[in-house]
């Protein structure tokens, strides 16, 4: 991938909305709700005094309207701050 984010940016591919629940019924499209999770793909150097704390790879936990949605080469991304991360799993 080339996108290199800036700042304190990171760029994030949604995990797949779930498509059944536990008790086995199937979630129509359009009752899907956002994935929150996610896996790190790029990371901005961060500002000068705050270095990032992600890392490429680590999976995320975001604000369910955190980033801007991207299209790059086929792939469905976020780009979010790094402050719109919840938790690393």
């Amino acid at each position: 991938m080339n996108i290199k984010p800036l700042s304190d940016r990171v760029v994030v591919e949604p995990a797949a909305a779930e498509t059944k629940t536990a008790g086995g019924i199937y979630i129509p499209d359009t009752a899907k709700e956002k994935p929150q999770k996610g896996t790190v793909l790029a990371v901005g150097p961060g500002k000068v005094d705050e270095p990032t704390t992600v890392k490429v790879g680590d999976v995320v936990l975001y604000g369910k309207y955190s980033g801007t949605e991207l299209n790059v080469e086929g792939k469905e991304l976020l780009i979010m701050r790094e402050s719109d991360i919840l938790a690393i799993i």
